[in-house]
């Protein structure tokens, strides 16, 4: 493991007073939000220019509006499409927290980048979170033009809990004839809420994300407890893969997430979906928001934006 990477994880531990995972959702959020903010210089470069940021709201199906960042890298017209989803395991993170790595993914691909701030549990349980998605992606898709993008070029990204909802919003819209979703990429995802992976147990403690703090994020989220087994929330368990897009799964060495994430790569591929897998030695869940800390943090974006270079001609 890369020495900033151990030195990251020394400080988180002894610098935590209180996991989030012991907090009402509401403090975790401020707590865990500044303790980002705080280690955000070290682990992160500058924020990338680019021509428009901009934020806005689209309305979802129950008329909530839906806050949503546009990045659109040139004045372009016509520039293929990313639609974001931040990770943070339904309960944490927001538009700020990741706006450092849209802007990148936006600025090296030549994308209009679309955030979405999708409500957070345990105010707001399963399906919302889906549900907010996949209502962004369809006004994404519907008013490409007026964001200066190409609705045929429309590519889903998410990394964690995001991984789940970008995979998912793929499924959804497979199924219900929606939006045509070009590729997925899913930065160390979510797939199984039944949480009885190896490296579940393997890496749960002293790697970032933990167990315990897994647990709590499922148990803000889920409202019935069959709801694990429900493909929305466990997309490995959905009985039909095939037709979904193309797909990069990207998993970290240390990381609880990363056997479910072989898994679903494994289920995709007998779906007879085009799947890539890389698996990023060295590192830990969450190491996407961490480029500085190593090369291999940046390569990963550096890999997407090879997947994508066929999508996006």
């Amino acid at each position: 493991m890369p020495l900033k990477i151990r030195l990251l994880l020394w400080w988180i531990r002894f610098t935590e007073k209180t996991p989030i995972y012991e907090l009402p959702a509401a403090k975790a959020r401020q707590v865990s939000k500044k303790s980002f903010e705080a280690a955000k210089r070290l682990i992160d470069y500058p924020p990338i220019k680019l021509f428009a940021v901009k934020n806005q709201t689209v309305k979802a199906r129950d008329g909530y509006q839906i806050p949503i960042r546009i990045y659109q890298p040139t004045d372009s017209d016509n520039l293929p499409i990313i639609v974001f989803y931040h990770g943070g395991g339904f309960v944490i993170r927001d538009l700020d927290s990741h706006d450092n790595g849209c802007r990148r993914l936006a600025h090296d691909n030549k994308a209009v980048v679309v955030s979405v701030d999708y409500r957070l549990a345990p105010e707001y349980k399963f399906p919302i979170p889906h549900q907010d998605c996949y209502d962004a992606t369809v006004w994404v898709s519907k008013n490409a033009k007026s964001i200066r993008g190409d609705a045929s070029r429309l590519v889903v990204i998410g990394d964690s809990a995001g991984g789940n909802l970008a995979t998912v919003v793929a499924q959804i819209a497979r199924d219900e004839k929606g939006p045509k979703i070009c590729y997925q990429v899913l930065i160390y995802p979510t797939t199984d809420a039944r949480m009885n992976h190896s490296s579940i147990d393997e890496f749960s403690e002293g790697y970032l994300l933990t167990r315990p703090m897994m647990q709590w994020f499922l148990d803000q989220y889920k409202s019935t407890k069959e709801d694990i087994y429900n493909p929305l929330m466990s997309p490995l368990l959905c009985r039909d893969l095939s037709n979904m897009p193309p797909t990069l799964i990207i998993t970290a060495e240390f990381d609880p997430l990363k056997d479910e994430g072989i898994a679903y790569a494994h289920r995709l591929k007998q779906a007879g979906v085009e799947v890539r897998h890389s698996d990023y030695e060295g590192l830990v869940h969450a190491f996407f928001t961490m480029p500085k800390l190593h090369k291999s943090c940046l390569r990963a974006y550096e890999e997407i934006k090879e997947v994508l270079k066929p999508v996006f001609r």
